[in-house]
């Protein structure tokens, strides 16, 4: 999250630990990635919260997330830079056919990690609670319990607009990180953009994401 966002509690220790948009750092060799997707979000791994991390990320370089935050993606990709790989910065404008194209760069944003707590989207099925409901239990009584857990895991009111790392999703519609996939990122399109009202979920296996296979990921998008 922007540095303004953090709560007070936490604010004078945040370090920066991503950044959205700007354009893609890479090694010699390496290209821009199929599709031209824009870069949306560059995280440097040494800086996340690893204690807070439920999935097993590279211990350092930086994590390079391309895709298309506006519509459904054609194409989409993460990369895993080393650190200390010698990199340079890549131009927008490419050729296609013979004529100039730009792929679009959003505006460059540094963000600072918080860690927090999610919740399973099925967690108010269970027996508890539908035992504390059907007793005559109070569901806005119950959303409360909710936020309120979740902002004091935050160290205060915990953000709504984001990018996530890790956890359980908070999808608009049916959760993508069911049966053996679990999430790698959710990136709201208003965190990246502020005129861009979408939500974008990236997962995979434990399996995959810690062997580094970013190719076998799967993207979602829900408006």
């Amino acid at each position: 999250m922007p540095h303004d966002e953090v709560p007070l509690s936490r604010r004078e220790v945040a370090r920066p630990a991503a950044r959205t948009g700007g354009l893609p750092a890479l090694p010699d060799g390496v290209e821009w990635p199929e599709g031209r997707e824009p870069l949306v979000l560059s995280v440097d791994c040494a800086a996340l919260p690893r204690d807070f991390l439920d999935i097993e990320l590279p211990a350092d370089g930086h994590l390079l997330f391309f895709t298309d935050i506006e519509y459904p993606p054609d194409s989409s990709a993460v990369l895993h830079i080393p650190a200390g790989a010698h990199t340079t910065e890549r131009a927008a404008t490419y050729e296609l056919g013979g004529e100039p194209v730009e792929t679009r760069v959003y505006e460059p944003r540094t963000l600072y990690p918080l860690p927090g707590l999610t919740f399973d989207s099925e967690w108010d099925g269970g027996p508890e609670t539908r035992a504390f409901l059907d007793d005559g239990g109070d569901e806005d009584a119950l959303e409360g319990f909710e936020e309120a857990i979740l902002d004091k895991a935050a160290g205060g009111q915990h953000p709504g607009v984001c990018v996530q790392i890790g956890g359980f999703s908070d999808p608009w519609d049916m959760a993508p990180d069911e049966g053996d996939l679990v999430l790698l990122a959710q990136l709201a399109g208003q965190a990246i953009d502020y005129n861009v009202f979408t939500m974008n979920l990236i997962v995979g296996t434990r399996e995959d994401i810690a062997a580094r296979k970013f190719a076998a990921l799967q993207y979602e998008q829900q408006c």
